[in-house]
């Protein structure tokens, strides 16, 4: 075991997750870093003296198993979510649908629910969700990813709200364009679509993600962040970006 304070952070295996679990580690975190990719959490794991436990959050039976595994936790980072397809409402996948819905909705409240106990045991908790700008605004072609950030960010904000008095802290980070694996499986592994989302644009990290996240677990205990809002200095809006060449 460890004295440090356990920090929960899921879809781990890579991007913002990855980066988060490694900022929060430099901050005097124990993480427990979660996702079905095994192989990759274990490495990042052993790299920053964390806990690595499978997790898939569109299935009830591995997230029970992997908030059993977790003992106490004083922040969780809800990281795993995603995008899928890009066609305008007419030509909607509804599969594409569920899987987005699952992901970023029902998988965020599946492990909510499952380390609130903990997270308010602990005296201090916090929850952070990773949302999205497109949890502010629509873009044309983007309703069914659209549609879903907005459902987790509601369940975020109700939460705000619904915990108020308890010891505990929400906050949500709505970052803009980051490059890391988001387009390439938005984009069913098409290298060249997800190369052209950051064309002539100079995108956020994951990293810049993460140094933000671990910011806001660091404020003093009375200080809540509800939103931070993040986007290259490039990026506008959802539909809005100045382009280079």
């Amino acid at each position: 075991m460890t004295d440090r304070p356990t920090a929960v952070v899921t879809g781990a295996s890579s991007g913002i997750g990855a980066a988060t679990a490694r900022a929060l580690a430099k901050a005097g975190f124990h993480v427990v870093l979660g996702a079905r990719r095994t192989d990759r959490l274990a490495e990042i794991a052993a790299e920053i003296d964390g806990t690595a436990v499978r997790l898939d959050v569109t299935d009830p039976e591995s997230v029970a198993a992997f908030a059993a595994a977790v003992p106490g936790a004083k922040l969780l980072v809800n990281n795993a979510g995603g995008a899928k397809g890009l066609e305008p409402v007419a030509e909607a996948d509804e599969d594409a649908w569920r899987w987005m819905y699952e992901t970023n909705v029902i998988g965020t409240l599946r492990v909510t629910k499952a380390l609130l106990p903990a997270l308010l045991a602990s005296g201090d908790g916090h929850i952070v969700t990773v949302t999205s700008i497109a949890a502010l605004e629509p873009y044309d072609n983007g309703a069914g990813y659209t549609g879903a950030k907005h459902a987790q960010a509601m369940l975020h904000r109700t939460l705000r709200g619904e915990l108020l008095g308890q010891p505990i802290r929400l906050t949500e980070i709505l970052p803009g364009m980051v490059e890391t694996e988001f387009s390439l499986v938005r984009f069913d592994g098409d290298a060249g679509k997800a190369d052209n989302v950051y064309k002539g644009i100079t995108p956020l990290t994951a990293g810049d993600v993460a140094d933000v996240i671990a910011f806001a677990a660091t404020r003093p205990s009375h200080v809540n962040l509800d939103q931070i809002v993040l986007k290259p200095r490039a990026q506008a809006s959802g539909m809005r970006a100045y382009r280079e060449g």
